[in-house]
């Protein structure tokens, strides 16, 4: 069953743990990631999308936490893309074609939405 959602755009967030030998591929990786990059730019699904630097800013509470690269993380975050698709299992069927799946790396899909939930609720109580 396809569910419809409130929009149809997915946020894709690539991440990886072995960073030497994700960052730094054999040509073939990159051939085999640019063949499906190019696949969802030309069929008008991709809208944007950007790497990641690697040094990252944690912050908990009121401080910063640390600024060292990948920091508390055994996964790091690489890039995102913004694609567009009818449904989320649309998005995820569009994704598990990713090669960069077949090196380690993974893929979190989520919906972007105009409102956070928190924000919904609270309008809702507030019509109540």
């Amino acid at each position: 069953m396809t569910v419809k959602t409130a929009t149809s755009e997915y946020l894709l967030l690539f991440r990886a743990t072995n960073w030497t030998e994700d960052l730094f591929p054999e040509e073939n990786k990159i051939a085999k990631f640019t063949s499906w990059f190019e696949r969802l730019k030309n069929s008008g699904t991709f809208k944007c999308g950007h790497p990641l630097e690697h040094e990252v800013e944690n912050i908990a509470g009121r401080s910063v936490v640390t600024d060292d690269p990948f920091a508390h993380s055994k996964e790091a975050v690489a890039g995102f893309f913004i694609i567009q698709a009818d449904s989320v299992e649309q998005a995820v069927e569009m994704t598990k074609s990713c090669p960069a799946l077949d090196y380690g790396q993974t893929v979190e899909v989520r919906a972007i939405t105009s409102e956070a939930a928190e924000l919904q609720i609270a309008r809702q109580k507030m019509g109540e």
